[in-house]
């Protein structure tokens, strides 16, 4: 799938969030990355050959006392991971949202044993 198009799926993704979410975005933006660098699969203790779909980074919600002046928090979603694990360009647009979903998910500061639930 070309670079256009998974972005296109994305913002989808990120267009079909239910209102009372996407209206709490706050200062957050969404970048999509063909792969995690080394450094970062490391900074994680993630192993080299990882499928990481995405990452949330910044300041959660429910952290953010005397919050201003701050660039946005970051999720990245990682466009070959997502690919790797996908047949058909519906199971891509799947775990696009799930990914989306999950991030999101941080971003109003569930860990990732609240996301498991």
């Amino acid at each position: 799938m070309d670079e256009e198009r998974f972005r296109q799926l994305v913002a989808e993704a990120i267009d079909s969030l239910p209102e009372e979410f996407s209206k709490r975005l706050n200062n957050v933006s969404v970048v999509v990355e063909d792969s995690p660098s080394p450094q970062l699969l490391q900074s994680l203790k993630l192993p080299a050959w990882a499928l990481l779909f995405g990452l949330y980074q910044g300041i959660p919600q429910t952290k953010r006392a005397g919050y201003s002046g701050v660039l946005p928090d970051k999720i990245t979603i990682f466009k070959n991971s997502i690919q790797r694990v996908s047949r058909t360009e519906e199971e891509i647009k799947a775990q696009i949202r799930a990914t989306v979903i999950h991030e999101i998910g941080h971003h109003f500061g569930l860990s990732e044993e609240d996301l498991k639930k």
